[in-house]
C-alpha cells in the first residue's frame, strides 16, 4: 500500500476529478481508500505493539522494513504476472493474502501468542499480498480510464491515500487506546474485505494480445531491459530509492521519538501521524499550483529539504506541538517527492510493460526504505536516536544535491501505446511459436552524402528496437560495396519476433519512414529472416522479403 503517486494537476481541478466519473475506477478507488485506512491502522497498531513488548530499537524499526521488504523481493515477479495474466484476478489474489494474514495476526494476538518475530512475520505476509496487488492495480488504471485521464487517475491514488493518512493513524491510536489491540486488528481485517468484494463485482475490458503469454523469465528480462534503457525511468527510480533510504527514518523512528523524547502514548503517536498526513494532503491539493510554477526537479529538491528539516526538528525537540508542525512539513515533502518520481515512471511506460516498470520501481524504492529502516534503527540502537535523525537529515540534503547527476525530467503526456498491427511475412518453413533463435537482417543502400544522417537515425533505431525485444543489434558496412549497410538483430523465438513488431508505436513507424527516405535503392530495403541451427542439424533456411512492405 504505497500511495506514492501523483500527477500534474491539483485534485480540485475538473481534469483531476474526471476519472471518478468512471464507475469501475470510482468503486475500486473508494474501496482502496477503505483498505488503506485499515493498513495505516494496522501499521500504528503493530508499531506500538512492538514498542511495548520489545526493548530493542532495531525491532521497532524493522516493522517498517517488514512491510517494505516483500515489495523489494516479489515486485518484479508480480509485475511480470500483472502484464501476462488477468490483472483483476491478480488483484483479487493479492487482497486475499492481505486479508488472511491480518486475520491470522488478529487471532494470534487475541489468543495471547505475541512474539516480536511472529509480528514481523505476519506483517511480512500481509505486505506480500500488497506486493502482488499494487502493480496489477497501478497497471489497470490505464485499462479502466481513458488514456488522457491516466495522470489524473494517478493523482487521485496519491491524494486518496494521503487523505486517509490523516485519519488512519489517529483512528488507529484512538481504537488501540480505547478498545485494545485486538479490536484494532479486527477492524483492519474487515477493511481488507471491502476491496475483495468490489473487485469481485467490477469487471473491465482489457485489450487482449493475439500472441501467447511470455515465459516469466523472458517477461522479467524484457521489463528489466526496458527499465535499464529508459534514462527517465532510471533517474526517477534512482532518486526515489535514495529518498526512501534517507527519509524513512522519520516514520521508522517516530514510535521511539514519541516513547523516549516526548513521553507520549498511542494517542500522541496517532496525532503526530495525523499531522504528517495533513501536510501530505496539503501538498496533494496544491500539487497543480506547485507544478505550474516550479520544475519537477526543483520540487524534488524542496521536498528533500522539507523532510530534512522535519528529521532535524524531531531530533532536537521535546514538544509534541513542535513535532506535529515538523511532521506536517515532512508529510508535504514526502508526497511531493513521491508524486514526482511515481508519475515519471507511469508516463514513461507503454501499456505492454507498465506492470513491470512499476513493479521494478516499487521493488527498488521499497528496498531502499527497508534498508533505511535497518540502517537508522541500528544507528539509534548503537549510538542515539538523535544521531539517527540528524544523519537522516544530512542524507536527505545529499539526495537533493544528487539532482545535479540525474535530474527528473518533465513529462506531461504518457508514452504512446503500441500499434499492435503487424502482418507477419510469409515463410517457407513450418515455424512453431518457440522456434528460434531468429536472426533479422535489413539491407540498405545509403549514398555517401546521407551517411551521417543515416547513422543518427540508426542510433535511435537501435534504442527503439532494443527496448522492445531486439538482442545483439549491430550495424555493418560492406567493405566491397560501401553503399550497402546491413542492420542485424536477434530474437529468442519466432513469437518474440512477432511480439517485437506488435510493440512498435506510431513514432517508431515514422522513424522507419525517415530511414526509408535515405535509402537509394529502387526497391524497399531487403529483409532476410533466418533461424539459427546447430551445425549438426539440417541446413539453415532463410526467407527474404521487403522489410518496409510488411510494416
Amino acid at each position: 500500500m504505497n500511495g506514492m503517486e501523483g500527477a500534474d494537476e491539483g485534485p480540485g481541478s475538473p481534469a483531476t476529478l474526471a476519472p471518478l466519473s468512471n464507475p469501475t475506477f470510482r468503486s475500486i478507488w473508494l474501496a482502496s481508500q477503505v483498505a488503506s485506512l485499515g493498513w495505516l491502522m494496522q501499521t500504528v497498531t503493530i508499531s506500538w505493539l512492538m514498542a511495548t513488548i520489545s526493548t530493542s530499537d532495531l525491532m521497532v524499526a524493522l516493522v517498517q522494513a517488514s512491510s517494505n521488504l516483500p515489495v523489494f523481493i516479489l515486485s518484479v515477479f508480480a509485475g511480470a504476472i500483472a502484464d501476462n495474466f488477468n490483472r483483476r484476478r491478480v488483484m483479487f489474489a493479492g487482497r486475499c493474502i492481505m486479508a488472511i494474514a491480518s486475520a491470522m495476526l488478529t487471532a494470534s494476538v487475541a489468543l495471547g501468542f505475541v512474539d516480536p518475530w511472529m509480528i514481523l512475520g505476519f506483517s511480512f505476509l500481509s505486505a506480500c499480498g500488497a506486493a502482488l496487488n499494487d502493480p496489477a492495480w497501478q497497471a489497470s488504471v490505464g485499462d479502466i480510464v481513458d488514456r488522457r485521464d491516466v495522470p489524473a487517475a494517478v493523482t487521485l491514488l496519491s491524494v486518496g491515500f494521503n487523505t486517509v493518512r490523516t485519519l488512519g493513524p489517529a483512528l488507529g491510536g484512538i481504537v488501540v487506546a480505547s478498545f485494545g489491540l485486538v479490536t484494532a486488528l479486527a477492524v483492519t481485517t474487515l477493511t481488507y474485505l471491502v476491496p475483495l468484494g468490489t473487485i469481485w463485482c467490477c469487471k473491465w475490458k482489457v485489450r487482449s494480445s493475439p500472441l501467447p503469454r511470455e515465459p516469466m523469465s523472458t517477461a522479467i528480462y524484457d521489463g528489466l531491459r526496458f527499465t535499464a534503457m529508459s534514462s527517465e525511468i532510471k533517474a526517477a527510480i534512482g532518486r526515489g530509492t535514495l529518498f526512501g533510504l534517507a527519509g524513512i527514518a522519520i516514520l521508522a523512528l517516530l514510535p521511539l521519538v514519541v516513547r523516549d523524547q516526548l513521553g507520549g502514548g498511542p494517542l500522541a503517536y496517532g496525532a503526530l501521524m495525523a499531522g504528517f498526513g495533513t501536510g501530505a494532503v496539503f501538498a496533494g491539493v496544491s500539487n497543480g499550483v506547485f507544478r505550474r510554477r516550479l520544475s519537477q526537479e526543483r520540487l524534488m529538491r524542496l521536498a528533500c529539504i522539507a523532510c530534512a528539516a522535519c528529521s532535524l526538528s524531531l531530533a532536537l525537540t521535546s514538544s509534541i506541538a513542535v513535532a506535529a508542525i515538523a511532521l506536517a512539513l515532512g508529510g508535504a515533502g514526502w508526497v511531493t517527492a513521491w508524486s514526482g518520481v511515481g508519475v515519471s515512471v507511469q508516463l514513461a511506460s507503454p501499456r505492454w510493460v507498465v506492470g513491470r516498470t512499476i513493479s521494478i520501481y516499487y521493488a527498488l524504492i521499497d528496498g531502499g526504505t527497508a534498508a533505511g529502516s535497518w540502517v537508522w534503527g541500528t544507528v539509534a540502537q548503537n549510538h542515539s536516536l538523535a544521531w539517527a535523525l540528524e544523519g537522516s537529515a544530512v542524507a536527505l540534503l545529499l539526495v537533493a544535491a544528487a539532482g545535479v547527476l540525474f535530474p527528473l525530467r518533465e513529462r506531461h503526456e504518457s508514452e504512446p501505446d503500441p500499434l499492435e498491427q503487424f502482418n507477419a511475412p510469409a515463410v517457407v518453413l513450418n515455424l512453431k511459436p518457440r522456434s528460434g533463435p531468429i536472426v533479422v537482417k535489413v539491407e540498405y543502400l545509403i549514398p555517401a552524402e546521407n551517411v551521417d544522417a543515416f547513422l543518427d537515425l540508426m542510433r535511435e533505431r537501435r534504442h527503439v528496437h532494443s527496448r522492445v525485444g531486439a538482442r545483439q543489434w549491430t550495424l555493418q558496412r560492406n567493405l566491397q560495396k560501401p553503399v550497402q549497410w546491413t542492420e542485424t538483430f536477434h530474437t529468442p523465438t519466432w513469437t518474440d519476433y512477432l511480439r517485437l513488431n506488435h510493440r512498435l508505436t506510431t513514432a517508431d513507424k515514422e522513424l522507419d519512414e525517415r530511414v526509408l527516405q535515405l535509402h537509394a535503392g529502387q526497391h524497399p530495403p531487403k529483409l532476410t529472416l533466418s533461424i539459427e541451427q546447430p551445425t549438426s542439424s539440417a541446413p539453415i533456411a532463410e526467407h527474404s522479403t521487403s522489410y518496409f512492405h510488411h510494416r
